[in-house]
């Protein structure tokens, strides 16, 4: 059996937070949201429908989304996603702990210090 890469392992990981600061600024749609994504990692990171999808619908379960169905005027109805306050609280507590690995990460990768 072939064991997923790193870096979609650090994708599944890290999807939430993407997520929840994506939709901080605006509510979007799925799509937009991946896209938005992308565009805001310079391409690094492009989740699929699923790594994407499976983490909107546990972030709605834990009340951080919320989401309703809209008419489309180029296609089909699509599901909106927006932020709630329990979300904004969980950005900030995923924000925290990233922030807290990256120094983690910066500091080992940079080796030993002569103090």
């Amino acid at each position: 059996m072939r064991r997923p890469s790193i870096r979609t392992q650090l994708l599944k990981g890290t999807t939430p937070l993407l997520v929840l600061t994506v939709l901080r600024d605006s509510e979007l749609y799925g799509y937009e949201i991946a896209q938005r994504i992308r565009e805001r990692s310079g391409g690094a990171f492009a989740p699929s429908e699923g790594s994407l999808y499976p983490a909107l619908h546990a972030l709605e379960a834990e009340g951080a989304l919320q989401a309703d169905w809209r008419e489309s005027d180029k296609g089909p109805k699509r599901r909106y996603y927006r932020i709630t306050g329990k979300g904004g609280a969980l950005l900030a507590e995923h924000e925290a702990e990233w922030a807290s690995f990256a120094r983690g990460v910066a500091r080992t990768v940079a080796g030993p210090t002569n103090a």
